[in-house]
């Protein structure tokens, strides 16, 4: 969260004096939130980040939100893509490519973030990698795709993971892979999602939805005059919104 090591060691023996047996995790975390907001004012201005990846709209939202991660780190992104196979069309949620590898991109949302993403969609990704790399070989298409990837904003299951290494499906989620999973992609960047901000209501959320509004960064560079247009939030809510974003970027 942006705490220097000092300061999170500090927070930890803070919180573990405070804790008792059963305590629960929401208890734990509302503490370090309270805790930290001492050393980093910006921290009264956000929530958890899990919590907020899980508040964005699954499409076109989270789509947009992880093309743009893939695109800040390097790849270049195509949309939405509908790709013939052997058997059938599949459409596909990204194509990507990166150092001379291309790969399908199949987006995976979970409202509740302690849900982790199945080995099914692990098996879906590999079905349709078959059914796309046959079609190139029989002049169906002109995707030579080298490999799969799923993107999601959970953590995969253990099945999904053992699954995708020997599959050769890359994967990016909550905590894996290590040293490059959702959370360091995001951070690295400064790819926060507006539903970062605490406080924002439903129908705040779904007008910035609604006018393609899914980051800090767009909030802080779109002139406030345009954004009012576009989302049609009133000025005092909006320019509240905006200076929070501002506080939350420059301090993080």
């Amino acid at each position: 969260m942006g705490a220097s090591r000092e300061t999170a060691e500090k927070i930890a023996y803070a919180v573990e004096a405070r804790a008792y047996d059963g305590i629960e995790t929401k208890k734990i975390l509302k503490m370090i939130f309270r805790l930290l907001s001492r050393y980093n004012p910006a921290i009264k201005h956000m929530i958890d980040l899990r919590k907020a990846l899980s508040l964005i709209n699954p499409k076109p939202d989270f789509e947009r939100f992880v093309q743009i991660l893939l695109s800040e780190h390097g790849y270049e992104v195509t949309p939405n893509q509908i790709i013939r196979g052997k058997c059938v069309e599949h459409e596909v949620d990204a194509v990507a490519k990166k150092n001379g590898k291309t790969y399908i991109v199949e987006v995976k949302h979970h409202f509740n973030y302690h849900t982790p993403t199945g080995l099914d969609v692990s098996r879906i990704a590999r079905a349709v990698l078959e059914d796309v790399t046959e079609g190139f070989e029989l002049g169906l298409n002109n995707l030579k795709i080298d490999a799969a990837m799923i993107v999601c904003n959970t953590k995969l299951s253990n099945h999904a993971l053992r699954y995708a290494k020997c599959r050769g499906i890359h994967h990016i989620g909550w905590g894996s892979p290590p040293n490059c999973d959702l959370q360091k992609m995001i951070e690295e960047k400064k790819l926060y999602p507006v539903t970062y901000i605490k406080g924002l209501n439903k129908t705040v959320r779904e007008k910035f939805s609604l006018a393609g509004i899914v980051l800090l960064k767009q909030l802080v560079t779109e002139k406030p005059g345009k954004l009012e247009r576009q989302t049609g939030i009133p000025r005092k809510i909006l320019g509240s919104t905006i200076r929070k974003a501002q506080i939350m970027l420059s301090e993080m």
